[in-house]
């Protein structure tokens, strides 16, 4: 089979992906996510937090809801249907560090959930990091030079 043949089976056996049904399902979803975020800074602030304190116990409090929903399996289906609705928002930072510990539970705790807890949000911390670090040294010699 050739590269052409191979490009026609392809496109014969494709099934098209609903765009618009999959862009209102991330964005409802996605939204629905953000709407409980801002339901908790709310809450947060009626208990007496400070305006500097709610987003950080909104944040914890969604990073915790979403591994929660992960560990039990709820997460995971309805990213199924919501996709990039469920993966943008701090939620799905959670679950791409909840899934890995998950599924390697049974290698043990230091060569499955130890070794493997940050194989696809190690990345995501690495250049976190290194990003903020070099913004950081940018700032400074753009205080010490101007």
């Amino acid at each position: 089979m050739n590269t052409k043949e191979y490009g026609r089976l392809v496109a014969e056996r494709a099934h098209r992906s609903p765009i618009i049904k999959n862009t209102l399902s991330a964005f409802l979803v996605g939204g629905a996510i953000c709407l409980l975020g801002e339901a908790i800074r709310d809450t947060a602030l009626l208990l007496g937090a400070s305006e500097e304190v709610a987003p950080q116990v909104t944040t914890v409090v969604l990073v915790l809801l979403s591994a929660l929903l992960t560990g039990i399996g709820v997460y995971d289906t309805v990213a199924r249907v919501a996709g990039a609705g469920t993966l943008v928002p701090v939620t799905g930072f959670a679950n791409a560090v909840v899934s890995p510990a998950l599924d390697s539970g049974s290698e043990g705790r230091v060569l499955g959930i130890g070794a493997k807890i940050f194989t696809v949000a190690g990345p995501v911390l690495l250049y976190a990091v290194l990003s903020g670090a070099a913004y950081g040294v940018i700032l400074w010699l753009a205080e010490v030079l101007l």
